[in-house]
């Protein structure tokens, strides 16, 4: 996603090819910064509440000072003014240390047009792959020093996991614990359906991000006739699910159509899901 506008807690909006960063800035260097991905709908940033408490948590937990949160909102707003109400947008907030021996927090926010393919995804489905991440399920949240569950600019294990799967020939991943549990994918959270139970993974005890659109989607099941669950899963169980779907912020809901190269069921009740996110397929 190109970022077509960037606007600057503090400068207002800049144009997008201007430098924001300053080449000591921790975010940067050590990748010492959090981000916020939300969906711009109508011009209006889906969830935007959930995903700067998510933030503040975050930003708790590694000790970042954040600014007050209106001044996150309205660096927000700035950026998304007169944005058409007809296109899609992907609209990022990014709050770093700063500059490397003392400073304020640089804070900023990105807006770009959703990628086709971001779109297609929701309507074809995805191809997956189950990839190690070499620890227990619950070993992150055991380690108290460890801040996990949380959206770090310091990407490189997600920017790993992409490439391998480029390289694999599928979609995404989903990377499993060393004890056998499905976790979450990169970017994005693992939801199944079990009868008339729709299920994701518990973050509490496992250290995933807690996904603000799985949460929703959970959280309004019962729209759809559906009750809803958390609880630790093998990929043998998304196997014999009735239906398995990755979601995030950008994509919404897309269903996951192979798992380790073996097809999983088309799920009917896809089309119900994806307009109780508000996505609905083309």
């Amino acid at each position: 996603m190109v970022a077509s506008r960037i606007a600057v807690l503090g400068r207002g909006p800049v144009p997008a090819g201007e430098p924001v960063l300053r080449g000591d800035d921790l975010g940067v260097l050590r990748g010492d910064g959090l981000f916020e991905t939300m969906h711009l709908r109508a011009g209006q940033p889906w969830l935007r509440d959930e995903h700067l408490d998510r933030m503040a948590r975050a930003a708790k937990a590694v000790d970042l000072p954040l600014p007050p949160v209106e001044a996150l909102a309205g660096v927000l707003d700035e950026v998304a003014a007169g944005w058409p109400a007809a296109v899609e947008g992907a609209l990022r907030l990014v709050c770093t240390r700063g500059p490397e021996g003392g400073g304020e927090p640089t804070v900023y926010a990105t807006l770009a047009e959703v990628p086709a393919s971001a779109r297609a995804a929701r309507r074809d489905g995805i191809t997956l792959a189950t990839l190690p991440l070499g620890v227990p399920a619950a070993a992150r949240t055991e380690l108290d020093w460890l801040p996990a569950g949380i959206k770090s600019t310091s990407y490189a294990v997600s920017t790993a996991a992409r490439r391998w799967a480029s390289r694999t020939g599928v979609d995404d991943v989903l990377w499993v614990s060393s004890d056998g549990y499905a976790l979450e994918g990169p970017s994005a959270n693992v939801v199944w359906l079990a009868g008339d139970t729709l299920r994701t993974v518990p973050a509490g005890g496992t250290g995933i991000l807690p996904g603000t659109t799985a949460a929703w989607l959970l959280a309004h099941a019962d729209r759809v006739g559906l009750r809803a669950d958390e609880c630790m899963a093998t990929p043998a169980d998304l196997h014999h699910a009735d239906g398995v779907w990755f979601t995030s912020s950008v994509r919404g809901l897309v269903e996951v159509r192979t798992l380790d190269g073996t097809d999983l069921p088309r799920c009917a009740r896809t089309p119900d899901l994806q307009r109780l996110v508000a996505f609905p397929l083309p």
